[in-house]
């Protein structure tokens, strides 16, 4: 028979391979509390029979833009050339908003008002800033159409565009222009003016081929939007084609995104000289652009990265690197990072091995990324040749004095003897209130003319995809030394 004391053991033995078995299943459970999940927060399906007047709002008219020969119709209008008894958008009854394109006549001219369209905002009454961004749709083909998704910044009442920036989560014009039935092009806009800008034809942007079938089908285009930073998809969140952040700007250019922007959709019609090209005979008619959707999602708290690298230390003029060591949990998607730094005269950099974009990590897949923090200085030239030019000159002012005065000059030349003399004087005196000391020095009162020695420090930014403040979640700063 068993003891009382062996009872006792074994039952604590007992309880404490039950902890044991209890916290080895919670290590085991997956960080999906901490991992990157969306939460519908706004959505338009286009149910019942009317599109929504506190949604939707519209453009109307010859909007002289792009070499475009539309003129858009809001429903209900029967404005010449539009046609309430033929909307240009409706819903279809069936969970459909459908936007098409009717010809009015075979004019191609720019702004000639052949074609009717429509073209939806929400401006005024829906605007977003962060967030998850798609919809679902199926586009027409043909020459001449041009269907978009898109956004642009609520302020473009105030500074214009491109100032306001615009997103294009999704465009398509046919093959001759550059796409075609299997490629679209996503795009951001943005810059001073239509001359000092990263808009047209050099906005940001990349083309999606897809791996099968063609934009005539459903699919849903759509981006992930967080400060500083858009990702582009087609189809899945996952499925992320195209990234860019505040650091891919042109220098002397700012970041447009990180403000309200509100959403459109339409579908243009070219004419002569536009992007699309103009319609021909073989161009549907009408032409059917069908949204099944349109989602917002918010972003699940993603716990803030940790972050960690060695000081630097470099001798000015040279550039010294550190390895960031990023940790966070898998799944909780793409983060930008940024970088600033005290030294004068000096710039850093940063540089990951993601494929997608060099100022971003990514935790789609992986709990730990890294980027290469680089820091450039500007080397401390010396002055001392410059300094000394002074004392030469004054040198060489005393000698051309001694010169006039020792020079033998006939009777007839005394006059120009005490010419020179003088000229002499006035030149030695005029150099040596130049501080004509003859010393050596490096720049600036005797200071480095570069970036000066010191302890200085570089400040790294990350920025999660749920970050809705633009204030960075995680701050490391990195100690850097210049001898």
């Amino acid at each position: 028979m068993r003891s009382w004391y062996s009872f006792f053991c074994n039952r604590q033995l007992g309880l404490h391979l039950v902890r044991v078995l209890i916290f080895c299943f919670l290590c085991a459970l997956p960080l999906s509390a901490h991992a990157q999940t969306w939460t519908l927060a706004w959505h338009e399906d286009f149910d019942g029979t009317t599109i929504d007047p506190a949604t939707w709002t519209y453009d109307t008219g010859i909007l002289n833009v792009n070499n475009e020969v539309e003129y858009y119709c809001q429903p209900g209008s029967n404005t010449v050339p539009c046609n309430a008894a033929s909307p240009n958008a409706y819903l279809d009854g069936a969970g459909h908003l459908v936007i098409q394109a009717i010809q009015i006549n075979s004019n191609v001219a720019p702004y000639s008002g052949s074609w009717t369209s429509a073209r939806l905002k929400t401006q005024g009454l829906q605007s977003f800033t962060y967030g998850r961004v798609e919809s679902s749709m199926s586009l027409p083909l043909g020459p001449g159409l041009w269907p978009a998704y898109w956004a642009l910044g609520t302020d473009i009442s105030t500074v214009g565009w491109p100032a306001s920036g615009e997103i294009d989560f999704m465009e398509n014009v046919p093959a001759s222009s550059g796409l075609g039935p299997t490629v679209i092009s996503s795009t951001l806009h943005g810059g001073v003016s239509s001359s000092n800008c990263y808009c047209g034809g050099n906005g940001l942007s990349k083309h999606y081929t897809f791996p099968s079938g063609d934009v005539t089908g459903f699919h849903t285009y759509g981006a992930i939007w967080s400060p500083n930073m858009v990702q582009f998809y087609v189809d899945d969140p996952a499925n992320i084609f195209f990234v860019r952040t505040a650091s891919d700007v042109p220098s002397g250019l700012t970041w447009d995104f990180n403000a309200p922007f509100f959403l459109l959709l339409n579908l243009a019609v070219g004419g002569t000289g536009s992007w699309p090209g103009p319609p021909d005979n073989t161009t549907p008619n009408p032409a059917l652009m069908v949204v099944d959707y349109v989602h917002v999602y918010t972003a699940s708290g993603v716990t803030a990265p940790t972050m960690a690298a060695p000081s630097i230390s470099v001798t000015a003029g040279q550039m010294g690197s550190s390895t960031v060591t990023v940790n966070s949990a898998s799944g909780s998607g793409r983060m930008y990072l940024s970088c600033s730094t005290t030294a004068p005269k000096a710039a850093c950099s940063l540089n990951s091995s993601d494929a997608l974009n060099p100022f971003t990590v990514d935790f789609s897949s992986a709990a730990s990324a890294t980027s290469t923090l680089s820091v450039t200085t500007t080397p401390n030239t010396s002055h001392a040749a410059v300094s000394l030019l002074p004392g030469l000159w004054t040198a060489l002012g005393g000698s051309l004095l001694a010169a006039m005065v020792l020079l033998p000059f006939g009777r007839s030349g005394r006059r120009q003897q005490a010419a020179f003399g003088f000229g002499a004087l006035l030149i030695l005196a005029l150099l040596m209130s130049c501080g004509g000391s003859g010393s050596t020095s490096t720049g600036g009162g005797g200071g480095p003319n570069g970036t000066p020695p010191g302890n200085y420090t570089v400040t790294v930014n990350a920025y999660t995809v749920s970050n809705t403040t633009g204030t960075p979640d995680t701050v490391l700063s990195v100690p850097f030394t210049v001898n």
